[in-house]
Parts: structure tokens; sequence; C-alpha cells
């Protein structure tokens, strides 16, 4: 981009860089918010960073459409909270939520499968581990009717959610009179806890999204007993001795994890827990799966004085719902609702509903009425999901981590500036200046770049940022020391300009090109705010070339060809002592070529 000696015209490189600098602060204040504020990260402005790690029965990776499907959803979910500004976007094989501000504690909760099927109850047992609880059947819950509650009609608590349900549980109903269990139902206690060993923790999820072999592991084992085909038999009866190891093999209890949460195959019984972990069912293939649901929402249910969350099914689900209760009511069975692999209501059927509606009542809150009521509206994953990472930060703490970021830059600035000026002077003062035309450049490429592509700068991109000052500091470095080569050899200034940046440029394109490479190396293989550093450190590295081609050579160029003796003067740009020394040099050479020729 340099001319040769005689032929650089400084003026034309300044206008381009004044343009470009014009052109993109016009596009920072015409477009957009028309505020020239970046978009920061939640470790910079506050607010709630969620990692989820896609997980599959076998292990192996997931599809990028069942990736971008679950991304949709999980989208969905994120704007029926209401939050401005909330993000979802895919990190490799990793979804990652981030919602600013203070309100981010319901993205904790979004990653949930929210696989929601209708499954018969075949059987239940008591689960001794938890608390005493009656060691009678468990008592039936409203019967999920389309009518009007009768008054006074009891209502009883359903099954709480363990990490991966909502922590309070519905019981179903929507009215009617309690009744009996299930005739068919049993209720042999399973075997106590104590002798039963829990399931391995999970292993922390991999960074690409893969699960990890003891992981699969879990799940095939908890599915090969807990979903074996033969618990039930040809006849509708219970396999006793099977379904009394697949029972004991389970662990119900708030802080238990389940492997096979969000991973049951719809086609095969199985067992689970329900009813606060009191209680283990067991229960058949599933008649009606939860894609049916038309619409649900949640409401507070004035009779029974709780929050519910009210179903209506489409079309399809609604004949099936009706052709199960209809043919069900006679033997008043249990239909469990089962949320990730999770029984959080299994009220016994009192009525056929034939209108599609059905209301799902419990120990809920407000808020948790309505984080399940979106969760089921707005449909479930394609995937499994397990929280890899949850960050949240304060505004207060953001906003000092900013200040923090924004003084660690002053300081290394400063220090560059001091050495500059006392190092190069004049010289020192255009690195001073190119630093700042730098970062004007830099600045309003990272506001566009938020608007365009939804970059958000963060602490780690903030260190980038830092490191890429002494890396423009090196290229002026480069630079002048060249000059000062070309000095030493008793060049003037003037002529040592032009032939001390062809030299100097090479050096620092190779030098700038392995920083670069770097950079974008470490952005492909890192996640997370490592890549927030690598981008930084890249981004900076090309402007930097840009400063040093358009700006730092043609002002040295112009204060080189000045007619003004102070600007011109070597010693008042850091000099004087190499043309003293280039000086030395070329009378030395010119006393051995003399006394050559006399010789």
């Amino acid at each position: 981009m340099a001319a040769s000696a005689g032929h650089l015209r400084p003026g034309r490189y300044l206008a381009l860089f004044a343009l470009i600098v014009i052109v993109l602060y016009a596009l920072v204040f015409l477009t957009g918010n028309h505020k020239p504020t970046p978009k920061l990260g939640i470790d910079l402005q506050g607010g709630t960073r969620v990692t989820l790690t896609a997980r599959t029965p076998d292990g192996g990776q997931p599809t990028r459409e069942s990736l971008n499907q679950a991304r949709q959803i999980i989208e969905r979910r994120v704007n029926g909270i209401g939050v401005g500004g909330t993000e979802v976007l895919l990190d490799g094989n990793n979804v990652v939520i981030t919602v600013p501000g203070e309100q981010g504690d319901q993205a904790k909760n979004l990653g949930k499968t929210a696989k929601l099927g209708f499954r018969k109850v075949v059987a239940n047992a008591t689960q001794p581990v938890v608390p005493p609880q009656p060691t009678n059947p468990p008592p039936a819950t409203g019967t999920p009717t389309s009518g009007t509650p009768k008054p006074g009609a009891p209502s009883s608590s359903a099954p709480a959610a363990t990490s991966s349900a909502p922590p309070s549980s519905p019981a179903a109903g929507g009215g009617g009179a309690a009744a009996a269990p299930a005739q068919q139902q049993s209720t042999t206690p399973a075997p106590p806890s104590s002798t039963t060993p829990p399931p391995s923790s999970q292993a922390p999820a991999p960074s690409d999204g893969s699960v990890d072999a003891e992981t699969a592991k879990e799940i095939q084992a908890a599915k090969a007993v807990r979903q074996d085909p033969k618990l039930i038999g040809a006849d509708g009866q219970a396999n006793q001795e099977l379904v009394a190891k697949a029972m004991a093999s389970l662990t119900c209890s708030p802080n238990a994890k389940d492997p096979l949460e969000g991973n049951d195959d719809p086609k095969l019984p199985l067992v689970a827990c329900g009813d606060h972990d009191t209680y283990k069912y067991l229960l058949e293939p599933e008649f009606l799966p939860g894609t049916e649901i038309a619409d649900a929402t949640s409401g507070y249910d004035q009779q029974r004085g709780q929050w519910a969350v009210n179903l209506s099914f489409k079309a399809e689900g609604t004949k099936i719902w009706a052709d199960f209760t209809s043919k069900n009511v006679s033997q008043q069975a249990q239909a469990a609702f089962v949320l990730d692999t999770q029984v959080v209501s299994a009220p016994a059927i009192q009525a056929a509903i034939l209108d599609g509606n059905t209301q799902i009542t419990g120990k809920f809150t407000q808020t948790e009425a309505k984080d399940l009521s979106d969760i089921l509206k707005y449909g479930s994953l394609p995937l499994s999901f397990a929280s890899s990472d949850a960050t949240t930060v304060s505004a207060t703490l953001g906003l000092a981590s900013l200040q923090a970021g924004l003084i660690a830059g002053g300081i290394g600035l400063l220090v560059v500036f001091v050495y500059c000026l006392f190092y190069y002077r004049l010289l020192g003062v255009l690195t001073i200046l190119s630093l700042a035309l730098s970062g004007a450049l830099v600045f309003a490429v990272l506001v566009l770049l938020g608007r365009w592509i939804g970059y958000t700068l963060d602490l780690a991109g903030i260190a980038g940022l830092i490191i890429a000052i002494g890396i423009t500091a090196d290229s002026f470095v480069i630079y002048f020391e060249r000059l000062k080569d070309e000095i030493r050899e008793g060049r003037t200034f003037r002529s040592a300009v032009p032939r001390g940046w062809v030299r100097a440029r090479r050096t620092i394109l190779a030098s700038d090109g392995v920083s670069f490479l770097a950079a974008a190396i470490l952005y492909v293989i890192a996640v997370g705010d490592v890549q927030g550093f690598a981008f930084t450190l890249g981004m900076s590295t090309v402007l930097d070339l840009v400063v040093v081609y358009l700006v730092t050579h043609p002002l040295v160029a112009m204060v080189s060809t000045s007619k003004n003796a102070f600007l011109s003067n070597p010693r008042h740009l850091g000099l004087g002592a190499v043309q003293q020394l280039g000086s030395q040099r070329k009378k030395s050479t010119s006393v051995g070529r003399a006394n050559v020729k006399e010789a």
C-alpha cells in the first residue's frame, strides 16, 4: 500500500482513513438505537447466563437440526419471560441463554426438556426414603373433568418434581369427589433405600456437547431395568419380581438425579417417581403425547384455593383423551401426567372428558404455575439438556467489573504513552495519536458488531483489547527501530523513512499475521469467554494494520519532508544519538576510502 520514495502522498492515505472513520460513525449514529454504546456482556452489565449441554441416550452427537429446533423452542420460552435483550445462541453443541438485568433467575429452568406424556397407572408403592408418610395407598386426586368443580371436593397434592421439574407438584383435577385408588394398584412398599445404591452422580458435561460414556451407560442401564418390556405382561398385570427390582433401583429424593430424565421411551412401560417423591409408579406405555397440547394457561382456582395449570388438547388429542377417560371411568383407573420422566399428577378418572380440557392443580405458587404453563405451551425440546454452567452477576458487580476493565486499559495506555514519549519523543506523540485513532476505530466497530451480529463485549474481550494495545505499539516500535538502523548506516531521516518502511512492513505483516493466526485458532477450538478474548484480539490485530498503513507511516513521512526545523530535527524525534553515530561511521568510511586511494 505504501508508495516508493518520492511518490508517497500522505494526504491521500489520511483522507482515506478519515473517510472510513466518518462512514463507521455515521452508521453508529444513524442506525440501530442511534447510541454510541457497545453491547455489553452480563459480566459487565449484570444478568444471568446459562449454558445447556445436549444429552442423547446413546452418547452420540446431537444433530444440527435438533439443536436448532431446541434453540427455537427455548427462545420462545425466553421471550415468554417478558425481559428485553434476551438471547439464545448455539455455541457448538451447547445452547447459551443470556438474560440481562436482575430478572434472569427463571432462565435457569428454561432448559427443561418438558417432555410431557400421559400414561395409565398400573401399580404404585410407597417410598420410605423421605420423611415418614402414611403407608396406605396414595390418596386419589381430584378427577380431571371439564365441568365446574364441586364445592368442597378434596384435592390432594401430587408429586413433587425433582430438579428437572417444577418444585411443587400438581395434582390433577378439574373437579369431582375424591375416589378410592384403582383396584389394580399394589400397595406393596418398595425395599428400603438404604439397601439400594443410588445412581452415580452425573459427570460434568463435555464442552463439545456430546454425552460422556459414563452418562450414556447410566441411561442405558436405567432404561434396561425401569423400561423393561416384560414389566407388564400380555394380560396387563405387573410382573411382581421385575417391578420390585425396578423400584429398588430407583431412588426418589429431591436431590437424586434421574439418568432417564427426558430420555424415557414413550413406547415402553416406565417406573418413575411421583407424589413429592413419596411414591413409585409402574406406568403403561404412553397413550397420549404432550405434543397434542394446543394451549396451556395458568390461573387461580377459586374453589380449591390454589394455582392451577389448564390444558386444552388439539383435535386428535381431544379424541384420544375422551376415549381413554370413557373406557376407564368405570374402573376408576389413574392417568399419570409424566413430565420429564417424573409423575407430576396421577388423578383417578371419575368422569368422561369429551371437550378436550383438563386441569393440573396442586401446591403451586403463581410463578411455578406460570413457568409450567409456558413450558408446556411452547412445546417440548427434541433433546434433553444438562446445565453445564450457570452464572449470575449483579448489576453492581457488573458495573464494578466494567470500571476495573477501563482502569486496566487506561493504565496500559498510560504506560505505553510514557515509554514512547521518553524513548521516541516527537515520534512518541505520533504513536499516541495513532493509538487514539485506533481506539476510535475499534470502538465504532464494536458498536456496529453488537447491532449486526449480536456481539457482546465482556471482560475477556476487554482483556483482548488491552493485549492488542501492546500489539499495536509493537508495530510502531518495529518501524521506528528500522528507521534507527537506516540512520545508523549514515542516511538522513528523510531518506531513511521510505527505505525503513519497506523493510519494516514485512516484519509488521509477519508479526500481525502470527498474532491473527493464533487468535483465529483459539477462537475455533475454544468456547464461551475465551472466544470473546480471541475475537477482540484478532479484530484489533487487523485494525492495527489499517492504522499503521493509513495513519502512522503517512504521518512519519509528512514529518520527514517537513520544512519546519523543529519537526525535522532528529534530536526532537529521539534520533539524535543514532544520527551522530551514523555521521561518525560515514566519516570513518570516507577516511578509510581516502587512505586506500593514497595507498
